[in-house]
């Protein structure tokens, strides 16, 4: 009787033991970090404000010392913070978890105004909206004609280039790196590359969906900043679909049913917004400068530059003019087919997360370096 307890008690213990060790290394993780800035937002200036930064890493190789070039920063654009644009909910459109599959250490931040980092004050007066959306957005909220508090910008590219410093040293510090590269969309494509312009030593290389570029842009802030009507932007469901769909071009390039659960995860970034009128995403209205043919013409980081061939926001050819007046030599433009501005979240979205894995680990795609490519049907 004895032997047979021994026996059952040397089983269980084995089974615990295969249980607790369990290769568990290809778990993702996604952690929280808060890094504490003294914010140049102009609405906020010198106060402390705290900037959300998400990681996504292998379990396997969360404590583990980087590859010098493997710690990935992703930077938003003008309207979606970081955590929805790169890592939604949605099962298999999270490019940050793609490319923490691959091994890297990813990133994003969300700017001063943005999804879980600090709200400057003024975005909580619905009368900082521009008059005209007032009505259609919050109604039941406030008149028409009420008078904003505000009617300079809120933050400028000036404070956005603050806080991707404050979020690049933060991943410098902690992960022991000389270099990160930056991943962004849009109106990140000036937060991103701008930065780089001003901080070479610090950037690696540059990955950017449908950047938005304008050569004859001015070089400096304005002084003063001018007076706007509506310094904070909004934007409904409905509003967010219909952008959308004016970029469709093909069959099938996006699934209806992503726009309603993007949008639940909207509702989760902004508490505030989702309590007006039936819910709205809000941003600042971020005045642009700093990134123009004179700036890029003196850049060198490798600079992948990637849009859909049906975008309406940012339009291709304004996205070849930056590759025509890049200074690197180790840049690439690719057309995406079949695709919109929301490439990333559409059916050739594997194309971009993938060309965005080669460029970051190889320097080309396709074994192509410089120049143009098409990808996808």
């Amino acid at each position: 009787m004895r032997r047979k307890h021994f026996l059952f008690s040397a089983i269980v213990l084995g089974l615990a033991c295969r249980v607790a060790f369990a290769d568990d290394s290809q778990r993702l993780l996604r952690i929280d970090h808060y890094v504490p800035v003294t914010s140049t937002a102009p609405s906020m200036s010198g106060q402390i404000a705290q900037l959300y930064l998400r990681e996504v890493v292998l379990a396997g190789a969360a404590l583990r010392k980087p590859d010098p070039e493997g710690v990935l920063l992703f930077v938003h654009g003008a309207g979606t913070p970081a955590e929805v644009a790169f890592d939604p909910s949605i099962r298999g459109y999270s490019w940050m978890a793609y490319l923490a599959r691959a091994g890297y250490d990813v990133f994003s931040v969300d700017m001063t105004g943005y999804g879980r980092s600090t709200r400057p004050l003024a975005m909580n007066d619905a009368c900082n909206v521009a008059k005209a959306s007032r009505p259609q957005f919050v109604p039941q909220l406030i008149a028409a004609n009420c008078a904003p508090s505000r009617t300079q910008a809120i933050t400028t590219m000036d404070s956005d280039w603050h806080d991707i410093d404050a979020a690049v040293e933060h991943l410098r510090k902690v992960r022991h790196v000389a270099k990160v590269s930056l991943l962004a969309w849009s109106q990140g494509g000036p937060r991103a590359a701008g930065y780089a312009a001003k901080n070479p030593d610090k950037i690696a290389k540059l990955v950017v969906l449908a950047p938005a570029y304008n050569r004859t842009g001015p070089q400096q802030a304005p002084n003063p900043l001018p007076t706007v009507d509506g310094p904070m932007t909004v934007q409904s469901e409905a509003d967010f679909k219909a952008n959308w769909d004016r970029q469709v071009g093909c069959a099938g390039q996006y699934d209806n049913d992503t726009v309603s659960a993007l949008w639940r995860d909207f509702r989760d970034s902004d508490p505030v917004g989702a309590t007006w009128g039936a819910g709205v995403r809000r941003a600042p209205q971020v005045p642009t400068w700093g990134f123009n043919q004179a700036v890029v013409a003196r850049m060198q980081t490798p600079f992948l530059m990637v849009v859909g061939s049906h975008d309406k926001q940012v339009a291709p050819e304004r996205v070849r003019e930056l590759h025509a007046d890049l200074g690197s030599k180790q840049k690439l433009f690719i057309e995406l087919a079949c695709s919109s501005h929301n490439a990333m979240w559409e059916k050739n979205r594997a194309l971009l997360f993938k060309a965005s894995l080669d460029w970051l680990r190889d320097g080309s795609v396709n074994g192509v370096s410089t120049g143009e490519l098409k990808l996808g049907d």
